[in-house]
């Protein structure tokens, strides 16, 4: 009952708070699949690039969110805010989405590209009209893992200062306010289990 009269006290500060989320999550979300498809290209026409590109950002991957974020504040550039927040989620989704990216491209029936090949067909063509096409799920699949880690790792963004849902639980923590915590963890499992669940959805209807 408390729960949700504090709910309707400030349900403005809860929307914004969310608000805040969703927009940092999709704009790192954007800006990793971009870059990830950049290299992904690089990494189908250099394999040992590849192998380096998903060994480095296995690395990155493995370290932990808040120790990464504190480490790229004094790098130029940088600092406190939203900018530093989106730019180490997209450099955690790089390994999600090279690793599925490159798999599935690669993951095409060599006949196929074969036969491509003996039509005509140049390295690059082959990628975007043979490969991509064949590999949608995959890709796919790539994107959602991408999307609910974010909205998950977003949360420590708030010590940053990035803002959004975890911005709830921080202070809500330093003002021993447990309705305000209880909010934050909510509307963040919420949004990852409803994204998760419409895109599995959506996933099972791809072929």
């Amino acid at each position: 009952m408390e729960l949700i009269q504090f709910a309707q006290r400030n349900y403005s500060l809860l929307l914004r708070a969310l608000n805040e989320h969703v927009q940092m999550v999709l704009i790192a979300l954007v800006i990793s699949v971009l870059l990830a498809g950049l290299l992904t290209i690089v990494a189908m026409f250099f394999n040992r690039i590849g192998k380096f590109l998903t060994y480095v950002f296995s690395i990155v991957y493995s370290i932990p969110s808040i120790a990464l974020f504190a480490l790229m504040i004094p790098v130029p550039g940088m600092g406190l805010g939203r900018n530093t927040a989106i730019t180490v989620l997209v450099l955690y989704n790089q390994f999600i989405l090279l690793r599925n990216f490159i798999t599935g491209l690669n993951g095409v029936d060599p006949g196929i590209i074969e036969a491509a090949t003996g039509m005509g067909m140049t390295p690059t063509q082959i990628i975007f009209k043979v490969r991509v096409p064949l590999s949608i799920k995959p890709l796919f699949v790539g994107i959602r893992l991408a999307l609910v880690s974010t909205i998950a790792i977003a949360i420590i963004a708030a010590f940053i200062g990035a803002g959004g849902i975890g911005l709830l639980v921080t202070i809500g923590l330093e003002t021993n306010n447990n309705n305000r915590v209880l909010w934050g963890v909510i509307l963040s499992a919420g949004l990852g289990m409803i994204t998760n669940a419409v895109l599995v959805l959506i996933e099972k209807r791809i072929k």
